[in-house]
């Protein structure tokens, strides 16, 4: 008998509250002008912090507040590049010592692959000689 009640109320998806006896939140309307000519309004709450821009209901352009406030251009900090930040962690000193000390391993490695060429190029003579 119970599911008979709540069949077809679609319950979860309404709300059976009202607005009887109760009071709203003061709201303030804050117009917008949109760059293509579009004019409309934006209720808000009487102490809510006012957006600057707003998309445009019409176009989906960015609308500025008609309240003669422009807003104010975001402080973008600059990118920063990986030698940027290289040289937070080190001195131009500690650089060219690392550097000297990878090429002494780079230049010891070559050396060490000629020498195994040659030996390998010398057994390669014995043998066909």
């Amino acid at each position: 008998m119970a599911e008979r009640a709540l069949r077809g109320t679609r319950l979860g998806a309404t709300s059976y509250e009202n607005d009887r006896n109760t009071d709203l939140a003061p709201r303030q309307d804050v117009p917008f002008d949109c760059p293509n000519g579009h004019h409309f309004s934006v209720p808000f709450a009487a102490e809510a912090e006012l957006p600057p821009l707003w998309e445009c209901r019409v176009c989906g352009a960015m609308a500025t507040a008609s309240t003669g406030q422009s807003p104010s251009p975001e402080k973008v900090k600059p990118p920063r590049s990986h030698w940027d930040m290289l040289m937070e962690r080190r001195t131009v000193e500690d650089l060219e010592a690392v550097l000297a000390e990878r090429l002494e391993v780079i230049r010891e490695r070559r050396a060490m692959e000629g020498r195994v060429i040659a030996d390998a190029a010398d057994r390669a003579q014995r043998r066909s000689a």
